[in-house]
């Protein structure tokens, strides 16, 4: 069993269109736009970043927003929904907040936890659960303290079969810790806001179509390139194909597809988000990887402007 694996890292999707989810990330959410960047295989196509203050590992939702892409339809094979931790007794303020932004959402209790679910811009399907959580939230999005999104929470696998995903989480150091229905849930660590997967075993459903709305991989987080060869090495001699180390800037990452055919990446908490530009105007500024850079004044005119987002406090 792997030892080296720290909860989530962050989680990546795709959208349609980059202004609409930055909206709704920034405005709606109240989360930081922590990275203005591109897709390091397609340079015309934003990365943006969203998270807390600095874009601490495990508080990191990422979106690949391609213009005018058609909607993935749902099915096994993927990522069912992305939730986010908010404080206890917050849900009927964020239920309200949202309705007055255009979403509607339904309350529902699910491992005795209340969790509003809703639809992101793309139809994505996201969740928001009510949790213990002392990781401090970006207060700079219009949230109030009381209210602000704390980071991830967890992440739904919707799978065909169960097995070969609980034989992988388990080997990834996630313990089952309850079931309710078909949902059963994992956990690593301390099992808090963070470090939860939940397998969705739905053998009914066909194969699930990419497009717009659907996560594209989801990433845990380990400390270092020390830590992430260990991890590299356990998965190949258990018989996972696992990618060549990938320097992506904020932080290096490998990849590999799981049983239920979900990518899954691991990466690393170094060398993060301020590498590149100051604490304070992070994601301000749009970042280029060296091997992108030549592309600046095209980039700068043919992406889809995005409002300047707000600042840190120095």
């Amino acid at each position: 069993m792997l030892t080296d694996i720290d909860g989530l890292h962050h989680v990546t999707s795709l959208a349609s269109g980059a202004r609409a989810n930055d909206h709704f990330f920034t405005r709606v959410l109240g989360l930081r736009r922590i990275k203005t960047t591109v897709n390091f295989d397609n340079p015309r196509v934003y990365h943006l970043y969203y998270g807390d203050r600095i874009g601490t590992p495990g508080t990191v939702m990422t979106y690949f927003p391609f213009p005018d892409a058609s909607r993935g339809t749902p099915g096994t094979g993927e990522t069912g929904h992305v939730a986010f931790s908010i404080p206890p007794r917050s849900a009927a303020a964020w239920r309200e907040r949202l309705r007055a932004a255009g979403v509607e959402s339904t309350e529902e209790r699910l491992f005795d936890e209340t969790r509003l679910v809703f639809a992101g811009p793309d139809g994505e399907r996201l969740v928001l659960v009510e949790a213990e959580d002392d990781r401090a939230p970006w207060l700079e999005g219009g949230i109030p303290p009381n209210m602000a999104i704390r980071g991830l929470h967890s992440i739904s696998l919707r799978v065909a079969e169960r097995e070969p995903m609980m034989k992988l989480l388990r080997f990834m150091g996630f313990e089952e810790t309850g079931a309710e229905g078909p949902v059963t849930r994992h956990a690593d660590g301390p099992g808090t806001a963070g470090h939860i997967v939940e397998l969705d075993h739905r053998p009914d459903m066909a194969p699930a179509q990419e497009g717009a709305g659907s996560v594209h991989h989801v990433a845990f987080r380990t400390a270092d390139r020390a830590s992430q060869a260990r991890i590299r090495e356990a998965l190949e001699q258990a018989g996972h194909r696992v990618t060549e180390l990938r320097d992506r800037d904020y932080f290096f990452a490998i990849y590999f597809r799981t049983p239920g055919g979900i990518l899954f990446e691991v990466a690393t908490d170094e060398p993060g988000f301020a590498r590149d530009e100051p604490l304070e105007t992070l994601g301000q500024s749009l970042c280029l990887p060296a091997q992108h850079a030549h592309l600046r004044e095209e980039l700068e005119r043919t992406l889809e402007p995005l409002p300047e987002p707000a600042s840190a406090e120095a």
